[in-house]
């Protein structure tokens, strides 16, 4: 009887805690979909499914302004290192976007995912991110199956620029890659990642 009690306890106290998620979601579900799959705007990231180590960092970098994002400025604001912490696992565990490619430019951005561009030092995708697209989530690198094309472009040109500097922690490496892409190569690729799965 008593072990009944303390079952029940523990699976009330785990409905309450996701309940709590899922309250906080609320908000993140305007933008990003309440199934983590963005639906509203084509630049705005799809998370479900997203590696939660890589949405952890990047929700830490939006909250403390490193990562300047003016749509999202204040949504952050009152929540704690844990209930980011609950966001991440909570849209990791969902599960991630299938989106389709366009035929056009489909082989030039299967070929720079997949083998890089050698003369132009541009590494392969594939070696952080994974020939699926599901990233590296030990390593914090995302996933991007699925992602959309909008936002893939936004975010490798924002990269390019240097207007996005959220790859400190990996020695510059998406800047570096992205300085060396020009912007019909940086479609091609974009195009092409929103297709894995």
């Amino acid at each position: 009887m008593r072990c009944l009690k303390w079952v029940a306890a523990v699976a009330l106290a785990g409905s309450v805690a996701a309940s709590e998620v899922e309250t906080m979601a609320i908000a993140c579900g305007a933008c990003h979909g309440q199934d983590g799959v963005s639906g509203i705007a084509p630049d705005y990231p799809s998370i479900g499914g997203q590696n939660e180590r890589y949405l952890l960092t990047q929700l830490r970098l939006l909250k403390s302004g490193e990562r300047p994002a003016p749509l999202m400025a204040g949504t952050l604001d009152m929540l704690s290192d844990d209930d980011l912490a609950k966001l991440a696992a909570y849209y990791a565990a969902m599960p991630g976007q299938v989106g389709r490619s366009s035929p056009d430019d489909l082989e030039t951005g299967q070929q720079i995912y997949r083998g890089g561009i050698m003369d132009k030092g541009v590494a392969a995708c594939t070696a952080c991110h994974s020939p699926t697209g599901g990233g590296n989530a030990p390593a914090g690198f995302p996933s991007l199956s699925g992602q959309r094309y909008d936002y893939v472009v936004a975010q490798l040109v924002a990269y390019r620029e240097g207007h996005r500097t959220t790859d400190e922690e990996f020695g510059g490496m998406m800047r570096d890659v992205a300085s060396r892409l020009t912007d019909t190569e940086i479609a091609a690729l974009a195009n092409y990642v929103q297709g894995l799965y």
